[in-house]
């Protein structure tokens, strides 16, 4: 028996309350799950686009990020 086998047959021995809990919980892990991955692929997605500009000149000055009113 595998791992999906296994977790069926012992979810499907559970009384329906207790399987909505299962349900909730697993939607949750997927949620949690989609969203780490997702959180990598953009960090990576910037780490990409910045690569190599570290050692470029800036173009501006401490005096130009100073707000003026």
């Amino acid at each position: 028996m595998n791992l999906s086998e296994k977790i069926l047959t012992t979810v499907a021995s559970l009384p329906e309350s207790k399987q909505v809990e299962v349900l909730d919980f697993v939607e949750y892990l997927k949620l949690k799950t989609e969203k780490e991955e997702s959180s990598n692929w953009n960090s990576f997605s910037i780490a990409s686009a910045m690569r190599g500009m570290e050692n470029e000149d800036s173009n501006y000055s401490v005096t130009d990020l100073k707000e003026t009113y």
